[in-house]
């Protein structure tokens, strides 16, 4: 019950702060257009009077999107460069928005205030870059740790069959995904910590976010992983309405290449 509570009052503080996820979704929407539009210009004249419209009429079709020709060599490299610029700003707009939306969910009194989102993002920014960092750094060195370096040693040994290696890779694959949970609570801890900290403490607050992190463990874990399913089953919903969608004209052929492109290299 005391998860559902939870979980409950989330839902209903993050309905109170909508403004502060609606000015996150249009400069995310700006950052996006930055490589999208550019990339629609590119693709319009690669594409002219092409079949592409025709054959995209009954669905996705792979083929239309894996061989588009020469002409779209630096179209691929232009995205893998805006792909990569897109992430690193995605991930610094996100460090300064964090502390913004984090202090109106904390915030007692229910009106959202605008001044009072962009100061709290403002204030935390540094504190909420170091432990987004920190947090993104240890991830790297506990996949490295628990799945590549063994994986790799695996599969380079002699006498070890592929179906062996296969295993251990699903396996420490799913230590990883537990392991993971925790990093993330610890991370919530750290920045909801700092939120109500008169000046920016960020190692004091990853300290206190993995302290907490296992004082609540049964009862903060549960709750994680129920968002996280629910998150799971959110995206497999889309990418089971995606592949039914039948653009009919030139502009929803340039829409589907892109939402296709940046849902599928999101999640990477």
């Amino acid at each position: 019950m005391k998860i559902l509570s939870s979980i409950k009052a989330g839902i209903l503080r993050s309905l109170a702060s909508w403004k502060g996820i609606v000015i996150v979704w249009f400069v995310s929407l700006l950052l996006v257009s930055l490589v999208a539009l550019p990339m629609k210009a590119s693709l319009q004249n690669g594409l002219n009077n092409s079949m592409v419209t025709e054959k995209l009429r009954e669905g996705i079709n792979i083929d239309v999107f894996a061989d588009l020709s020469s002409n779209f060599t630096n179209l691929a490299s232009y995205f893998s460069k805006g792909l990569f610029m897109l992430m690193l700003s995605g991930f610094l707009i996100n460090s300064f928005f964090s502390g913004g939306l984090f202090a109106s969910l904390m915030a007692d009194h229910i009106r959202f205030s605008t001044s009072e989102f962009f100061k709290a993002s403002s204030k935390y920014f540094w504190s909420f870059l170091l432990i987004s960092l920190t947090m993104s750094l240890i991830i790297i060195v506990l996949a490295a740790l628990i799945i590549v370096v063994p994986v790799t040693m695996l599969s380079q040994a002699k006498g070890i069959s592929d179906y062996i290696v296969f295993g251990s890779g699903v396996l420490l694959t799913s230590v990883f995904l537990f392991v993971l949970i925790i990093v993330l609570l610890a991370a919530d801890y750290a920045r909801a910590w700092q939120i109500i900290q008169t000046k920016n403490v960020g190692f004091k607050a990853i300290e206190f976010g993995f302290s907490q992190t296992f004082r609540t463990f049964y009862s903060s874990y549960p709750m994680l992983l129920i968002l996280l399913i629910i998150q799971t089953l959110f995206m497999w919903l889309v990418l089971t309405i995606l592949p039914g969608i039948k653009p009919t004209t030139f502009g929803g052929i340039i829409i589907l290449f892109l939402l296709s492109q940046f849902l599928f290299s999101y999640p990477k």
